[in-house]
């Protein structure tokens, strides 16, 4: 165990204990939601301003089409876990809401990051190059995907989970 408060034990029952797991949760997704609404409002407008059209190939409407059901699929992914909540209200079920929550987060995660490197590509594209659209994607992909949201977190599980004392 090491020096960080977060890692030694609380004094908590496992009804708190749930309690506070489903709050974190909801309030990581608060945030979430915020971002996929905005990104979601700008996706539904663009194809209803002038020049869209003229500017958009066909593989920029393909880059839309991704950028647009992909903040759809987050958006479904970071609320699903609060209608849930609210549909199994006081029957127990608050650690299998939490499991899901978990579930649906990670699904709304990469679905954001999906929407979020299709808009930023397309967005390149309609305003440079190629090379710029290219180098755009690559950047947001590895940033989001590749470091900050997934890769990152996964390496530092598995070296907690490999520093972790193994249950007989």
């Amino acid at each position: 165990m090491s020096d960080d408060p977060s890692d030694k034990p609380r004094n908590e029952t496992e009804h708190e204990r749930l309690d506070r797991q489903l709050m974190e949760l909801l309030q990581g997704f608060r945030v979430a939601t915020t971002g996929v609404q905005v990104l979601f409002a700008f996706l539904l407008t663009v194809p209803f301003s002038a020049g869209f059209d003229a500017k958009v190939s066909d593989t920029g409407r393909a880059l839309f089409y991704i950028a647009l059901f992909g903040a759809g699929l987050a958006s479904v992914c970071f609320i699903a876990p609060v209608i849930q909540h609210r549909i199994l209200f006081r029957l127990g079920q608050k650690a299998l809401l939490i499991r899901r929550a978990n579930r649906f987060g990670i699904a709304g995660a990469f679905a954001l990051g999906v929407s979020m490197t299709a808009a930023t590509t397309l967005v390149v594209q309609a305003l440079s190059d190629e090379a710029a659209a290219t180098a755009a994607t690559v950047a947001v992909a590895v940033l989001l995907g590749g470091w900050a949201w997934f890769l990152q977190p996964f390496l530092t599980r598995l070296r907690a989970e490999r520093r972790a004392p193994k249950e007989a």
